[in-house]
């Protein structure tokens, strides 16, 4: 081969397989979407636990609305002194639903398939985030209870097969969440999913409340071990008279 030959060839492009392949850059686990314009529904809303995530929700700047089986109870509970002032809306399941980007579902489990049932149509489309811990109650404490689907989150997604479902904010204080006097919640929060585009948003919104942070936990099929946790937090937090949650290390 002449030097001209040489020179006219063209250099050989490494094959799929080859390790010198350009590979795209990882993305960062921390480059989470902007969610600071989404309207948050908290199904249960009148309860402790609804009750504080839509105080801390509202803190943070969010439109947020609570829904109730009856509308007038969401409605009172929406202009209680501490939510009174942060212009939630109270309403119906339904209406709550509808008109919701992101509606979280807080309710208690005995009610958790016939709420979401109900809902389906209203929640189809729906990025839904499903934080109902199964438990059971005796003379010994707490205990975790398996559902049929494995966990509530996969009892959510079975019953809503058009909505996103996704698992988080299970290991939250509802007395801290409730608090006015704490500035910061100082947790992690597990969050669990079937898509990145949406572990990643329900990140963001943890991230919204000051001292709180997501982190993803694995997929859907997971949630039974974090749901159930929460029977461990609260033996821990009888003993020490405490409202523990969890940091995740090294991450």
């Amino acid at each position: 081969m002449t030097t001209s030959d040489a020179a006219a060839t063209p250099p050989a492009t490494p094959s799929a397989g080859s390790s010198d392949a350009a590979k795209p850059a990882a993305r960062d686990p921390w480059d989470l979407p902007d969610v600071s314009g989404l309207v948050i529904g908290v199904l249960g809303g009148t309860g402790d636990q609804g009750r504080g995530l839509a105080y801390r929700f509202a803190r943070a700047g969010h439109k947020v609305i609570i829904g109730s089986r009856a509308a007038e109870r969401a409605q009172a509970a929406a202009a209680e002194p501490l939510l009174g002032g942060l212009g939630v809306e109270g309403a119906a399941n339904a209406d709550c639903a509808r008109r919701s980007d992101v509606v979280i579902v807080a309710v208690p489990w005995e009610g958790h398939a016939k709420t979401l049932e109900a809902l389906r149509e209203e929640l189809a489309g729906k990025l839904v985030i499903d934080c109902v811990n199964p438990l059971g109650f005796d003379k010994k404490g707490a205990y975790a209870l398996k559902p049929q689907e494995g966990s509530a989150a996969e009892q959510a997604a079975a019953l809503l097969p058009e909505s996103r479902v996704t698992a988080a904010f299970h290991h939250l204080s509802a007395v801290l969440l409730q608090d006015p006097k704490i500035a910061e919640i100082d947790t992690d929060v597990m969050v669990l999913g079937e898509r990145r585009a949406d572990t990643d948003l329900v990140q963001a919104l943890a991230g919204r409340i000051p001292g709180m942070r997501g982190v993803f936990a694995g997929r859907l099929r997971g949630a039974h071990q974090v749901e159930s946790l929460v029977a461990n937090l609260i033996s821990v937090n009888r003993r020490y008279k405490a409202h523990a949650g969890l940091r995740v290390t090294d991450v």
